[in-house]
This record gives structure tokens, sequence and C-alpha cells, in this order.
């Protein structure tokens, strides 16, 4: 996943490219595979609803991306009126969510029941945060990430996650490369994402 103006440094106009993960506006000619993200968050969202939750906080990466900023207005959009949002940004690291997590979770009053992470790393950190600050997961808060990387089942509870093919991205990436090569215009849907649920979600708890 690349910057546009990283595209124009390296001639995007007259190489042969194909951007993966990458904002479609910004690839211009090139040709690109993206993974369906925002269905992805919506899959999320409806999951912690369907459990109760309505106070939800957004542990957003800082990194300045697509894919994040695309995360972020799904999840935001697919929230209605009756529900709380608040975003914290942090490091793509374990620490730098833990860090971020336990000072946005030190006080009680209004503290979210549901902690939606762009990142399993970010998801991670959550946990730690806490397990620190005394809080069960996911008896006293639900957490998710995304991605479904190995750490998702290395951590205690398991993570709920957006599962991202990343061999069908590898396989529709080289199948657009050739298509590039041979002249031949590429297109093609987002490739679908599958959420699944672990242990780290469950019901939103009582007041």
């Amino acid at each position: 996943s690349m910057a546009a103006h990283a595209l124009r440094a390296i001639g995007g106009d007259t190489l042969p490219l194909v951007m993966l993960d990458s904002d479609p506006a910004a690839a211009g000619s090139a040709a690109h595979v993206n993974l369906a993200m925002a269905d992805g968050m919506r899959q999320v969202t409806e999951h912690l609803l369907a459990l109760g939750h309505r106070r939800f906080l957004h542990l957003a990466s800082a990194v300045d991306s697509w894919t994040f900023h695309t995360r972020a207005e799904a999840l935001s959009t697919l929230l209605g009126p009756d529900t709380e949002l608040r975003t914290v940004r942090s490091p793509l690291t374990p620490d730098g969510a833990r860090t971020a997590m336990q000072a946005a979770l030190a006080a009680p009053q209004g503290r979210p029941t549901a902690i939606v992470c762009d990142d399993d790393i970010l998801a991670a950190g959550a946990c730690k945060a806490a397990r620190r600050l005394g809080l069960r997961v996911p008896e006293d808060l639900s957490v998710t990430g995304f991605d479904d990387l190995a750490l998702a089942t290395a951590v205690e509870p398991e993570l709920t996650t957006v599962h991202l093919p990343a061999e069908r991205v590898g396989e529709q990436g080289m199948a657009a490369l050739l298509a590039v090569l041979e002249g031949t215009p590429w297109t093609a849907p987002d490739i679908p994402v599958t959420l699944v649920v672990r242990d780290s979600t469950g019901p939103a708890p009582t007041p």
C-alpha cells in the first residue's frame, strides 16, 4: 500500500503497476486490488451491537493510510444516534496501544464497553491495558481486532477479528499484473473478508 506521491515518484504513469490495499482514486491509471475493508468493519459493528454494546472506543492506528481511514469512516457511519463513539490514536505497537488504552480507560465514568481496534497488534495492547486496570475481557470490556494475524490466537482470550485472505490478495494481485503486462483492462470487485468470532467479545456488561 503506497501513497499517491510515491506512485508519481517512481513513474506510475508509465510502469506496469498494481496497487494493493490502496485508494482507487489516488491510484490513477494503475490497477488495484483491494479488500472489502468497510464491510469488515460493518461485520464487527453489527456483531457488537447485537451483543448490546452502545459505548464504543475506536483504537485507531496513527499510521496515515487509506485503509485505516476507510475503517474509521465505516465505523462512524454504522453507529447510530443511540451509541457513543470515542477515538484514540496509537502507534502500531502493543506497548503504544497499551499506554493509550490505560489512559483512556483510567476513569470509570463513561468507560466504553467495546474497543474496536484497527489491527490485532493494537487489540493485544488493549487487552494488556484492560488486565493492568483489573478489567476482564470480555466480561467488562469486549475487544476486537482486524487482520487475523497469528497473534490473534496467541493471546488470551483469543481475539475476535476480521480475517483478511492474504493469499487471495497475492493471487489476485498477480492476475492483475499479468493483465496489465498484456495490455488487458483490469477490473475486479473487492475481495470479501470474514469476521471470526472468538472469546474476546461478549455481551455488554449491565450497569
